[in-house]
């Protein structure tokens, strides 16, 4: 009968060491990581071990412990960033023909709105989500629309800020809106494009940890909170989605990934499409 191989690693990493991080990572994230993820938080955490020349786990918790700066590394190793422009194409396109556009008719042209983007990664979202009012937009006086866009990851949000992409992810959108949203240019000889001022200026980023106290007032009329709370568990998802009701008004809407659910976790909102709920 033949055994498995033995799993020969870099560093070893026992117990104590998966079940002190994980406790870690959801103390300053809530994000619930699984057995499953073991793996993965061994694997992106060696890196970090690599670059600071420690020799063991230990050290390493050793040093998360003391220094905040490591703490916030540690943070985004664990962050799961995949993102895309106009990814879930349908809830742009509800967003500007159930949203904006009755906005625009209804001629608020006075009124404010207010979109968050909560978890935005790189920023393809809340960017996504400045096109889209910018379409919507393209022949009537330019309204008091803001986009709020906040991640945990630090270095996310500086990729964000600095709006500048490769060019192969923006082949998706189409020539038209590369052209008329992105300035072509080069990125150490890589053919890349930045975001143009005018959708730049729709947005504003900030570092947000979604289990602390929302620091904003509202009320706000969309949520684009998506592929966030999937790591969550039931609880945190509760009380989150409990103080984004608190910020909005009853109509206002919310935006959930294709495989998140208020189920058994929120009454404030009713499901009107796929993964987009109304406040009740």
């Amino acid at each position: 009968m033949r055994t498995a191989p033995l799993l020969v690693r870099e560093f070893a990493f026992r117990d104590e060491d998966f079940e002190a991080l994980r406790a870690l990572v959801r103390l300053h994230t809530g994000i619930s990581l699984g057995d499953q993820k073991r793996e993965l938080v061994y694997g992106r955490l060696s890196r970090r071990l690599r670059a600071l020349h420690l020799t063991s786990f230990k050290e390493y918790r050793e040093l998360v412990a003391s220094d905040p700066d490591e703490l916030a590394q540690l943070v985004n190793a664990i962050t799961t960033n995949l993102t895309a422009f106009f990814r879930e194409r349908h809830h742009f396109d509800y967003l500007r023909e159930q949203v904006l556009k009755p906005w625009i008719a209804a001629q608020r042209g006075t009124s404010r709105l207010r979109i968050w983007s909560a978890g935005c990664s790189s920023g393809e979202e809340p960017y996504s989500i400045a096109m889209t009012v910018l379409e919507a937009f393209a022949e009537t006086p330019r309204h008091d629309v803001r986009i709020l866009a906040t991640d945990l990851d630090s270095e996310m949000l500086a990729r964000a800020r600095a709006g500048l992409y490769p060019l192969e992810r923006l082949l998706a959108i189409g020539p038209s809106r590369l052209a008329r949203f992105f300035d072509t240019q080069h990125d150490h000889g890589v053919a890349a494009c930045r975001v143009k001022a005018e959708v730049a200026a729709l947005v504003t980023f900030k570092q947000f940890n979604l289990i602390d106290a929302l620091p904003m007032k509202g009320p706000l009329d969309v949520i684009f909170c998506r592929n966030t709370v999937i790591y969550f568990d039931k609880d945190t998802q509760r009380d989150l989605f409990a103080r984004m009701a608190a910020l909005q008004r009853s109509g206002d809407l919310l935006f959930l990934g294709h495989s998140e659910s208020l189920f058994k976790v929120s009454d404030d909102y009713t499901l009107i499409g796929r993964t987009i709920y109304r406040r009740n």
